[in-house]
């Protein structure tokens, strides 16, 4: 059953995964989530039911609108796929568990910070409101009133952390190193992480983020490099792993 319950997982991730593309665009545009229906954002003529399935509807189609024929980004596939593995990644790590749940919540928020950060360089204030509250009510459940007490105070230590990184980040360059949207993000991840566990996650995070990075600045030196998906990645990847300080300190 561990098998077909994963499968199920990844299918609803990647319809969860097509409405968190919808949430990444509609949110930074001051859009309604719910009007209009799903259209395409050139022609503006509405998509078919059909136009809408996961992954399978961007091959089918070319990559291009059935209507206008204009191309259709590859991050919708794309955000589509890594939402349906991380919902089949959670299930396999936790099983049916609170920790569960919290997986499923930062998965999520990884998917729509993808759209949101990477196209328009914004973390919505309210996605993190709502990812927050429900990693309060899952610790809750799972850890208790002092437990979840324990977690918001990481949050905030986490939060004092990265702001203090975003003002050493300015002083050192000379201009914006960290948008605010990234140290509220930090005050939602963490929640989810033990204290070394959430520094070590900024680690991994600066890792993935430094070769990604220097290969976009050698192309365009203008380019600004959107640090929440990263920060997120590497939450998900301590998650995953279950890493707690004695592994790290073994590592070295």
């Amino acid at each position: 059953m561990r098998a077909v319950y994963t499968v199920i997982l990844f299918i609803i991730g990647l319809f969860m995964g097509s409405f968190y593309n919808v949430v990444g665009y509609r949110l930074p545009n001051k859009m309604s989530l719910i009007k209009p229906n799903s259209h395409c954002t050139n022609c503006k003529k509405e998509l078919k039911w059909y136009h809408l399935i996961p992954v399978f509807s961007y091959l089918f189609l070319g990559g291009k609108c059935a209507y206008c024929k204009s191309k259709i980004g590859i991050i919708h596939p794309l955000v589509e796929l890594i939402t349906g593995i991380l919902f089949a990644i959670s299930y396999y790590s936790f099983g049916f568990t609170w920790s569960f749940g919290i997986a499923l919540i930062i998965s999520s928020l990884f998917a729509i910070i993808i759209v949101s950060d990477l196209n328009y360089l914004v973390i919505p204030d309210e996605i993190l409101a709502v990812a927050g509250s429900l990693i309060v009510v899952f610790n809750f459940f799972n850890l208790g009133f002092i437990g979840v007490l324990k977690s918001i105070g990481c949050g905030l230590i986490m939060f004092i952390v990265m702001f203090l990184i975003m003002k050493l980040g300015n002083k050192i360059f000379k201009k914006e190193s960290l948008g605010g949207g990234d140290i509220k993000l930090m005050l939602v991840l963490g929640m989810t992480l033990s204290l070394a566990m959430n520094i070590f996650s900024i680690f991994i995070a600066s890792c993935i983020a430094l070769p990604i990075s220097i290969i976009i600045l050698l192309k365009n030196k203008d380019n600004i490099i959107p640090f929440g998906p990263f920060l997120v990645a590497g939450n998900l990847l301590v998650m995953f792993l279950k890493l707690d300080i004695l592994d790290i300190i073994k590592m070295f």
